[in-house]
């Protein structure tokens, strides 16, 4: 019975792994369908090879800073237990890679793709790991101190802060660091608008993340004997809330609708086994409504061009999730308990401060030493162009 546990357990989380390495696409075809057509190509390529590049730093470095393993040793040891420790390896990249993916977003369009691979490298290897450690593996002597001042440890379930909130942060620093798109406010104080190429697949790449976000949650209990159905129910609930205060919001615009239920899901994923459905709902739709009131302030008022809104949708919504949980969380709302919004609010801002400051010490050092955005004639010419060589069409290609 021991051996079918383990084989169970490692199945369990083999699935889960798999169900966020297919979101991954869902990242790609987001940002497909919201750049310009002149860099859709680079969105596709950048995306896959952030994932290769954070597997390699994330296995030989990063693993070992969150949790203090080594995959250096016989592979007749990795073997051991059905090859659940490096399956777990597996499953817990593809939350790191979802670092530089959401990243990508906010720098479309704009930025040098080798340095980038440099940015994804640091961030991955080290500034990530180091908060997932502190987070989700008690390192450093942060929760314990937590611990003593809130009564609880920070709680993040799925990776609303240590996950979203990190990446969105992230993306922020180097979103300033490298400046609006050329045209985009022009110096007459306007705001000149560039709406997405194609509908179609931004909603192909929601669809993608929305589906594979029920292993993005439901499999973070990563054992079968933790599995839980409150967590899938909440993740439904916390979708619908964005969903329908995106489009009510956003009257009905399809980037808002589209957008909607990611920012439910990335606001649920703290607390998503410890609320009450009806405030999972509450939590989805205040992230939803968050999502389309900062976006709308960032682009036009603040003219901070965060091509995908990565910022509000993972950095705002991220940080709203991890103070949810303190608040929905609690047995007063209906909830689980266990759980202490000051303790969350505590995790929640050592999240932001680290992703902040990481981002601006990693992005600013690139600048300095090699710059991280394309020359005016690349820019001008579109990025699948300068970098790839290639358009996305042929048709373009042959001049038709």
């Amino acid at each position: 019975m021991e051996a079918v546990k383990i084989s169970t357990d490692t199945l369990f989380i083999l699935l889960g792994a798999i169900m966020v390495l297919a979101m991954h696409s869902g990242f790609a075809f987001l940002e497909v369908g919201t750049v310009r057509k002149k860099n859709q190509v680079n969105a596709l390529v950048k995306i896959l090879t952030d994932f290769a590049v954070s597997t390699i730093v994330y296995f030989f470095v990063g693993y070992g800073i969150a949790y203090g393993v080594s995959f250096m040793v016989g592979a007749e040891q990795l073997a051991q237990k059905s090859g659940f420790e490096v399956t777990k390896f597996f499953f817990l990249l593809t939350f790191a890679a979802a670092v530089p993916a959401i990243i990508s977003g906010g720098i479309a369009e704009r930025a040098k793709f080798n340095p980038q691979l440099v940015a994804t490298a640091l961030i991955v290897g080290l500034i990530y790991p180091f908060f997932e450690g502190i987070a989700w593996n008690d390192r450093y002597g942060v929760q314990p101190w937590i611990e003593s001042l809130a009564g609880a440890k920070f709680h993040d379930f799925a990776g609303s802060v240590v996950v979203h909130a990190v990446g969105g942060w992230l993306a922020l620093a180097a979103v300033m660091l490298l400046g609006p798109r050329i045209g985009r406010y022009p110096k007459d104080g306007g705001v000149t608008a560039q709406p997405p190429s194609s509908i179609p697949f931004l909603a192909l790449g929601a669809w993608i993340l929305t589906v594979g976000w029920f292993g993005f949650n439901v499999m973070s209990a990563q054992t079968i004997d933790k599995i839980s159905g409150l967590v899938a129910v909440n993740s439904l609930m916390a979708m619908s809330g964005g969903i329908v205060a995106a489009l009510m919001i956003g009257r009905n615009d399809p980037g808002f609708v589209h957008n909607g239920p990611l920012a439910g899901l990335v606001a649920v994923c703290a607390g998503s086994d410890v609320m009450h459905p009806a405030g999972a709902l509450a939590t989805g739709a205040i992230a939803g409504a968050l999502f389309v009131y900062m976006f709308t302030l960032t682009q036009n008022k603040l003219k901070v061009d965060d091509v995908l809104g990565v910022w509000p949708l993972h950095g705002l919504c991220g940080a709203w999730g991890g103070i949810a949980c303190g608040i929905f969380g609690s047995k007063a709302l209906g909830g689980l308990g266990g759980v202490s919004l000051t303790a969350q609010l505590i995790g929640t801002a050592l999240g932001v401060g680290v992703a902040v400051i990481g981002g601006f010490i990693v992005y600013g050092a690139l600048k300095v030493a090699v710059g991280i955005r394309l020359d005016r004639e690349q820019e001008f010419n579109g990025s699948d162009l300068s970098i790839h060589k290639i358009g996305a069409t042929a048709e373009h290609e042959s001049g038709w």
